[in-house]
């Protein structure tokens, strides 16, 4: 590791106070580090939704100060910075120890209502231990995405890490070709995740486990240590969270892209962002990873593969449980969890205030017709508001998605007979249906485009697709040309790993 030390200096930063509670735990969980300057670092984005959150002034965001802090090249008093150490299975195969390779949690600060502790993590602030002869640095590229993405999900109201700015670098590492770098800030009560479990148990450090276990249950849990067992009503929690996210990705088409052990968070919170999509054709077998040759996390397989996660998070657990019965107890209920919110959120999408006879092979017709017609996930959700029981001609936009006009009429019709079975109204459906399907997701062609201006030093397409992001159900029509069917060239993008 380079010596930084000296080029690191202290900042009093008076708007947050910093703490770090997971530096309370012994030694063998982390690696304290510094993180390694940058030269020149600048702002490319900060985001006051995010900064709201801690409770720091938007108006830091130009401050040199900010800047250097953020980048990694100064530390705020109280801070701690540390890499944390976790193993995890990898595309199904065990891989062993991993870690932090890019990641230095500076520390953690009380949220704006003092309700909870956020901790701020540095994505991209140099090389630590974990590395895996890696030089630790994020790219422009990938940063710009996994800011973006974040707080996408956020005001989808889907349980995520959030991104509070980008600083850039004109500093070249090498990737596929040379690329500057950057450095994302990155929140969330927590980074544990279900590998950080998965090290001590295949370490076979069961006092390490129980270490682990009893922080996370004490801070994020606190209402568990009263149960019988709280290992085994920690994971029987951490599965139902699990659950519930898996069945939040699916209603609005998100693709993690690495659904790696050590990519799940034991808060139930999407964390990670690398090579994630939105759906846009519907192909349920779709793949957004370009790496997933085997197609282990495509669309899916999602639900099935956040299942095995929490499997493997069991066995980690099962010296602390106690037994395999007591640990498949508190498996037993994904799937129950997973239907029933998933149930409810395609009821929604689709307007229906009642559950009946028949939805389930409603909902199976209309995604068998999105298939066949290869039709755009989020436009056929936002335009399926607009539809009106006694005026067949309005359904003309969202017929227009389909290749099966026919196969459209025939669903319509049973659509249409569904709505009047529980006396559906139009324009109070058409309000609560705008309020479930967003008219603007992260498209990859979005994400390229912002990707290519900041390249050419220009930002503000970040800042203006972020904002536009953060109201996603509303109509916004000066912005409606982000919400088009993409164009011809965004065919040829493609995500993987690397990105």
């Amino acid at each position: 590791m380079p010596d930084v030390a000296a080029k690191t200096i202290e900042s009093t930063f008076p708007q947050l106070t910093v703490e770090n509670g997971f530096a309370a735990l012994p030694p063998e969980f982390y690696t304290r580090l510094m993180p390694t300057p940058v030269p020149a670092p600048y702002l490319v984005d900060g985001n006051d939704t995010a900064s709201a959150l801690i409770g720091l002034d938007p108006a830091a965001f130009s401050s040199r100060q900010f800047i250097d802090v953020f980048s990694g090249n100064q530390l705020m008093a109280g801070s701690q910075p540390l890499s944390a150490v976790y193993s995890g299975h990898q595309f199904g195969q065990w891989a062993g120890q991993l870690g932090d390779g890019r990641a230095i949690l500076l520390g953690d600060v009380p949220s704006h209502d003092g309700t909870h502790r956020i901790e701020l993590q540095l994505k991209g602030a140099g090389a630590t231990p974990y590395s895996r002869m890696g030089d630790g640095r994020a790219v422009l590229r990938s940063s710009i995405r996994e800011y973006l993405c974040s707080e996408a999900m956020a005001a989808l109201g889907i349980p995520t890490s959030r991104a509070l700015s980008v600083i850039g670098s004109d500093q070249l590492v090498m990737r596929e070709t040379p690329e500057t770098t950057a450095v994302v800030t990155r929140m969330a009560p927590s980074f544990v995740r279900f590998g950080s479990f998965e090290h001590w148990f295949y370490n076979k450090k069961h006092n390490s486990l129980k270490i682990l276990a009893d922080y996370v249950i004490a801070q994020f849990y606190p209402e568990l240590k009263a149960t019988e067992n709280p290992y085994q009503a920690f994971l029987a929690e951490v599965s139902k969270r699990t659950a519930h996210l898996m069945a939040d990705w699916q209603a609005v088409g998100f693709m993690h892209g690495v659904m790696n052990t050590d990519n799940m968070s034991i808060l139930g919170l999407t964390l990670d962002y690398g090579p994630f999509g939105f759906m846009e054709a519907f192909d349920p077998g779709h793949i957004c990873n370009h790496t997933d040759q085997q197609g282990r996390y495509a669309y899916d397989m999602q639900p099935q593969i956040g299942h095995w996660n929490c499997y493997a998070l069991g066995q980690a657990l099962l010296p602390l449980i106690g037994s395999v019965e007591d640990t498949q107890d508190a498996l037993k209920d994904y799937q129950p969890q997973y239907v029933a919110r998933y149930d409810a959120l395609m009821h929604a999408k689709l307007g229906l205030q009642t559950v009946q006879h028949g939805d389930e092979q409603l909902f199976d017709a209309m995604f068998a017709l999105m298939k066949t017609s290869h039709t755009d996930f989020t436009l056929f959700f936002r335009r399926l508001g607009d539809f009106q029981i006694s005026d067949p001609l309005s359904d003309s936009p969202l017929r227009d998605l389909f290749i099966d006009t026919a196969g459209f009429d025939t669903w319509s019709l049973q659509y249409r007979a569904r709505l009047k079975a529980e006396h559906s109204m139009d324009a109070s459906r058409r309000l609560a249906m705008q309020k479930t399907n967003p008219k603007y997701v992260l498209r990859n062609y979005l994400a390229q485009v912002a990707i290519e201006k900041a390249q050419n030093k220009d930002y503000s397409e970040i800042s203006k697709l972020r904002k536009i992001l953060q109201r996603p159900f509303d109509e916004q029509p000066e912005h409606a040309d982000y919400a088009a069917l993409p164009p011809d060239w965004a065919n040829g993008l493609e995500v993987s790993c690397s990105t």
